[in-house]
């Protein structure tokens, strides 16, 4: 079966989708995005025991990279229009995930976004988003309510991990904007060197 790259973020969606694709007999190798400073460990540490979880269930170990997004939160805050911070976020999460995909082999990639649950997760968004990579990306949860997908993680078993306390992102705007188009994305990255952040945080990424 084919590999992808599934970003994985601590929180209960993840997981789930993660389960989703490894149950129809494909490979995967997980991506982290480290928002420290504006986090803690704990998402980090969610991340390693779902994984744990995950790997004991299908008898095989699932690779994880931790790649570094402090720095990139950071320019994004001081040069660009806070409005649309989440979208300009995600598309730097999809950069570095095809990144170590490239490096991988692998041929897709892999996120726990559900239709609509979150400002970055409204179609508008999600569609400016991904424009910034070439692979296919696979959206196992995308037409899930919330409770469907938190009854699949308690069965999993990855539900209690994801609900551990922790410190939820502090980078997130006050008012993050639902609707974008790509012709405003494009203008906010014109203000930052995307290549050169995108080739450091890959070059500083680590393998677990």
């Amino acid at each position: 079966m084919s590999l992808g790259v599934v970003l994985m973020s601590g929180g209960i969606d993840s997981p789930v989708a993660a389960d989703m694709i490894l149950s129809q007999g494909h490979r995967l190798v997980a991506v982290h995005m480290d928002n420290r400073p504006f986090t803690d460990d704990s998402p980090l540490e969610k991340v390693r025991d779902h994984l744990k979880v995950l790997s004991g269930r299908y008898g095989s170990s699932i690779p994880l990279t931790v790649v570094p997004h402090g720095s990139t939160q950071i320019a994004l805050m001081r040069n660009t229009d806070r409005h649309v911070g989440c979208v300009l976020c995600r598309r730097f999460m999809w950069r570095a995930a095809e990144q170590v995909a490239l490096r991988e082999g692998a041929g897709f990639l892999v996120t726990g976004e559900a239709l609509g649950q979150v400002a970055s997760q409204t179609l508008s968004n999600m569609r400016t988003a991904t424009s910034a990579v070439g692979l296919p990306i696979v959206r196992p949860l995308v037409g899930f309510d919330k409770q469907e997908i938190e009854a699949r993680a308690k069965v999993l078993g990855t539900y209690g991990i994801s609900t551990r306390p922790g410190l939820c992102c502090q980078a997130v705007p006050d008012k993050p904007a639902t609707r974008t188009s790509l012709i405003k994305i494009l203008e906010e990255e014109d203000r930052i060197d995307v290549g050169r952040m995108v080739e450091e945080v890959s070059r500083r990424a680590q393998v677990l």
